[in-house]
């Protein structure tokens, strides 16, 4: 059992949780395009799920939202439904996609933390927040997704990584 464990992608996945969680509290808290704070931790489950199909991608997602809400304090879960739903929809958007290419990956990582973050009002009302639902999300969840795509030039080979999957077959558009 504990062979297993060690062998699992959650011994990868959990150091990179908290370096990507370190660096959202720290460094993305004071920069902040048109007053949003980029959510890495939100991108790096959405690159997971882009990365290894929608399986994985909740998987990651909701155990970097239990790491969320543990460093966070709010209420335990509620960061790993947003996340995992991220991982779960930029997975799914991938399963549709004939060829790999960088650019549809970020589309999808962009894709999936939109959605993600589109959620957390949601489930902040669920866990009984009166005021869940705030006019900034108009700009709060394309800021997200836009810096989710753009991160996932990084993110998505380090989910790759860290769910140990093999190489990509990026495809080269030519003109032949």
């Amino acid at each position: 059992m504990i062979a297993a464990l060690l062998t699992s992608p959650l011994t990868r996945i959990i150091p990179i949780g908290m370096m990507l969680l370190a660096l959202q509290k720290t460094l993305f808290v004071e920069l902040q395009p048109f007053g949003v704070i980029i959510q890495v931790v939100l991108a790096f489950a959405a690159s997971a799920g882009a990365a290894g199909g929608p399986e994985r991608g909740a998987i990651t997602g909701f155990v970097l939202g239990i790491m969320f809400d543990l460093s966070v304090g709010s209420p335990l879960g509620s960061s790993a439904i947003v996340m995992g739903l991220a991982g779960y929809v930029a997975g799914w958007v991938d399963l549709i996609r004939i060829d790999t290419t960088w650019w549809l990956a970020a589309i999808f990582v962009g894709i999936g933390a939109g959605v993600g973050e589109a959620a957390v009002p949601v489930v902040r009302r669920f866990i009984g927040e009166e005021d869940a639902f705030v006019p900034e999300m108009a700009v709060i969840v394309p800021v997200v997704a836009v810096a989710a795509a753009i991160l996932s030039i990084v993110l998505v080979p380090l989910a790759r990584w860290s769910l140990k999957l093999g190489r990509p077959e990026w495809k080269v558009l030519t003109d032949d």
